[in-house]
């Protein structure tokens, strides 16, 4: 056991030992101890997005707190388990970094987790590509994933590329960002678990993070991946704003019979963290894990699960 086995242990453990209302007075204490420049620049984020509920304390909301104690007492196992299944040190800090930011407004370890070294999602030590790579962005938003890939491994290292992308606006810049590059294959559709149809949900701050609703909005085709995709898939990429669990059940047979590389978006809300990782191994226990983030250590986002 090394240190920062002892540190979780002993997270765990503390968090265990609370009650649900505990915990929740134990996060709003941890939170009134915060520089209120730090607390102003979390709330002002929180509400932006709204994620995972708002904060606003002169009103007497605490949403966002309420719900990371919720998160924390009901899966603080499921947390564990992940700890457990992830295959290396470096990992196993940054879940730790993640939940004692949640509990302790820990800024320390998140700092020291955060990833500097690598372009998101293309950690090199983890992830290696070959020129047979058939690799799916689900979120593609301009392209930008997709020319990072290209400057990471080259463009001679995949045999074809598909991009889905759910905003018209954004569909015809990452359109025209792709076009010199062969066999790219772009598709104005959202992905989740079934064929339908769905409505666009525009953001308030930014068209990267519109989504699919049931609201009414412009219509937005939606297809799953074992439908839409007959080749073999070696590499799927997500970041889709909370569609990922569905994504990831409308990919079922690629993942049982082509075992991609996942790379999965895991904070859009405070369940995926845990419930991504435990899907994927109910589907296919050869997948090992691994977890990086890249975004400010005043809350860790842009956190993503290796499962390779």
């Amino acid at each position: 056991m090394n240190e920062i086995d002892r540190q979780f242990a002993a997270l765990v453990s503390e968090i265990q030992g609370l009650s649900e209302k505990e915990l929740y007075h134990r996060i709003r204490a941890n939170f009134d101890q915060v520089p209120y420049a730090i607390q102003k620049s979390c709330m002002d984020f929180f509400n932006q997005f709204n994620y995972w509920g708002r904060l606003d304390p002169q009103q007497g909301i605490y949403e966002e707190i309420e719900g990371k104690g919720a998160a924390l007492f009901h899966h603080i196992q499921d947390f564990a388990w992940l700890y457990d299944h992830l295959a290396d040190y470096r990992s196993k800090k940054t879940l730790y970094a993640i939940l004692s930011n949640w509990y302790r407004y820990d800024f320390i370890t998140t700092a020291q987790t955060k990833e500097s070294l690598f372009d998101d999602y293309f950690d090199l030590d983890l992830v290696t590509c070959t020129p047979e790579e058939v690799f799916v962005d689900l979120g593609a938003y301009t392209g930008d994933t997709v020319l990072s890939y290209l400057k990471n491994y080259g463009e001679d290292c995949y045999q074809r590329i598909y991009c889905y992308e759910i905003t018209p606006e954004t569909f015809q810049i990452l359109q025209e960002t792709l076009a010199p590059y062969r066999d790219v294959v772009c598709r104005q559709k959202g992905v989740g678990d079934a064929e339908g149809t769905l409505s666009l949900v525009n953001h308030q701050t930014s068209a990267s993070s519109n989504t699919l609703g049931h609201e009414t909005g412009a219509a937005v085709p939606v297809t799953t991946l074992d439908t839409d995709i007959p080749e073999p898939i070696t590499m799927i990429k997500a970041d889709i704003e909370g569609f990922e669990q569905k994504a990831l059940q409308g990919a079922k047979n690629h993942i049982l019979r082509d075992h991609p590389k996942l790379l999965f978006s895991v904070y859009h809300n405070n369940e995926d963290l845990w419930k991504i990782p435990r899907m994927i191994h109910a589907l296919s226990e050869a997948y090992t894990f691994y977890l990086r983030y890249n975004s400010s250590p005043l809350y860790p986002t842009e956190i993503t699960l290796f499962a390779l």
